[in-house]
Parts: structure tokens; sequence; C-alpha cells
């Protein structure tokens, strides 16, 4: 079975910084940042990227749908 790699995008403007995704992340892949939006929000972003599955626990807690959750087998280029 071919090893599957993840990547999220997180719409930094609209991140309220709740932490949500920050528990639900099986791999502790996503931390909240320590700079802060233009609203004064600390966003999430990917601090262990090379550890994401895809897995979209993220995507699918985030209240406001500002992950956007890829996925792609290791060694195939994008």
């Amino acid at each position: 079975m071919a090893k599957v790699r993840g990547a999220i995008k997180v719409d930094v403007e609209k991140c309220k910084g709740c932490g949500l995704c920050v528990v639900a992340c099986p791999t502790s892949v996503i931390a909240l940042s320590r700079d802060v939006n233009s609203k004064g929000y600390n966003y999430a972003y990917m601090e262990v990227p090379e550890a994401c599955t895809g897995c979209a626990n993220c995507g699918l807690v985030c209240p406001d749908s500002v992950i956007d959750v890829y996925r792609v087998k290791a060694g195939v280029e994008a």
C-alpha cells in the first residue's frame, strides 16, 4: 500500500484560533501561531508538516471551515 502524505491550508484571516483542530489532530501536526491575524486571533498552522497524514480530522471539526486538507501519495510530484 502506498504511503500517503497530507497537507493543510488554513485561511489565516478567517481563523479564530479556537484550537479545535489542534486537539483533533492525531499526529500533533497543528499548533496555534504566536503571530496574530488582522482580527487579533492566533491562527492555526502546520508546526510539523512532515507528520501530516491527510486524515482531515482538522477540517471536519473546524467550525468556520477555514481548513482545506490535501492528500498525495508519497513519491508522487504534485
